[in-house]
């Protein structure tokens, strides 16, 4: 089955999980795009919901889809958040970002008294940072300096710029900036053995607005297979450290 196949699959199933009535948290990302649409096909057959988007964009295909919008600002809790993720490892902690919106993003899934990671099994690891870079959010100002210090934890940070992540040089392209307003590094690792800790450290480092680890905010995900079957994971018992 191809991809575009398998995703509709795996958007559908994703829809499957909402109900009437809900307040939705809606991701950004490819992934995310594909569940909008088999939403938008449910709310024109009569679904009666309302989304808080985690993007421009993703508002945008909300409002194409005749999809409720409101402000984060305007509710107190969201009943379910559905994303993708680019890395998701044995206990559902995950990364996310490449979409661009991992601040925004992070702040709705924190707000949501339930969380679903929709994607494809390809992006199931056992050991985050093994697939993909961290992205990290920066505040412009000092931007170079911010990435020295993220370079003394190990990382390889790379500039996201409108070609792609590049390297912060001279002539490099425009870097990508987030809804925010802040800029993006993608931070190679490799295989990071204290997650937690690592996660603690960048956070702490001033200059770093927020970064792509969302670590023990999903309790479940839906993973679409190459044949389109699509399967549940549900995170291990345990404190959720995410929420707050």
């Amino acid at each position: 089955m191809d991809d575009a196949a398998r995703m509709i699959c795996l958007a559908d199933a994703a829809a499957g999980e909402v109900e009437t009535g809900m307040t939705l948290g809606l991701g950004t990302g490819s992934t995310a795009e594909a569940v909008l649409r088999a939403l938008g096909r449910r709310v024109a057959g009569g679904l009666e919901i309302r989304g808080v988007a985690t993007s421009r964009r993703t508002a945008a295909l909300a409002e194409e889809l005749a999809i409720p919008l409101v402000s984060l600002e305007e509710v107190e809790r969201i009943d379910l958040g559905i994303d993708g993720a680019d890395e998701i490892d044995p206990r559902l902690d995950v990364v996310k970002g490449r979409g661009g919106a991992l601040l925004h993003e992070k702040l709705v899934a924190l707000a949501c008294d339930d969380y679903l990671i929709v994607a494809s099994s390809e992006k199931l690891v056992a050991t985050l940072g093994s697939r993909v870079p961290i992205p990290v959010e920066v505040v412009p100002f000092g931007r170079q300096q911010t990435a020295s210090r993220l370079r003394r934890l190990g990382f390889e940070p790379q500039l996201r710029t409108s070609g792609g992540p590049e390297g912060d040089a001279p002539g490099a392209e425009t870097p990508v900036v987030s809804d925010g307003g802040h800029v993006i590094y993608d931070c190679a690792i490799g295989a990071m053995v204290d997650v937690h800790g690592l996660a603690a450290a960048t956070k702490a480092i001033t200059g770093v607005v927020d970064h792509g680890l969302f670590l023990g905010v999903a309790r479940s995900a839906l993973v679409v297979e190459s044949d389109g079957s699509v399967r549940r994971l549900v995170a291990p018992s345990g404190p959720n450290l995410g929420r707050r």
